[in-house]
């Protein structure tokens, strides 16, 4: 059974509860891995801005990894960062979800610019959510986004959002 956000409760073979275990890692930002929880992830791109066509490309390619890799709650895709509201599959390491998706838009981003080298900076922000009120905090900061930066007059029509209207 699980508990709103992820938090993962099971039961090992002697019938007391077995906790979750939380892992921290560090690079030059921390990381917290707790499996079954939902993370808010940042990453911006090494050089270049995303044209719009790239946006699109960069949301499909995230989009596709759903429901196989991870549940995708939001995601807005920027000219130069990337917001995600998501939570890897039982298994998946957050770190391995990231390298697909980064791996995956970088590769496909450098063949249609005929280009070779890093897209995307090598680290990301990421924040396990802890509360339905913060899951609430994040989708409103991540929806305003693309308004606030003048990339459009609605979110719901800007291109690099979802989940877009046309899949709701």
């Amino acid at each position: 059974m699980s508990a709103p956000l992820g938090f993962v409760v099971s039961l090992r073979e002697d019938g007391f509860v077995s906790e979750p275990k939380l892992h921290i890692t560090r690079r030059r930002l921390p990381h917290w891995l707790l499996e079954g929880s939902t993370y808010f992830v940042t990453f911006r791109t090494a050089r270049r801005k995303l044209d719009q066509q790239e946006i699109s490309l960069v949301r499909d390619r995230i989009v596709s990894g759903d429901p196989r890799y991870y549940d995708l709650l939001a995601a807005v895709v920027l000219p130069d960062h990337v917001h995600l509201l998501f939570r890897p599959k039982q298994g998946m390491a957050l770190s391995r979800a990231m390298k697909g998706i980064k791996g995956t838009t970088a590769r496909e981003l450098n063949r249609r610019r005929g280009t070779k080298g890093k897209i995307w900076q090598e680290e990301s922000f990421d924040r396990i959510v802890r509360s339905l009120a913060e899951l609430q905090q994040k989708l409103d900061y991540m929806y305003g986004n693309p308004v606030k930066l003048g990339l459009a007059k609605d979110t719901d029509s800007y291109l690099g959002w979802y989940p877009c209207r046309e899949r709701r």
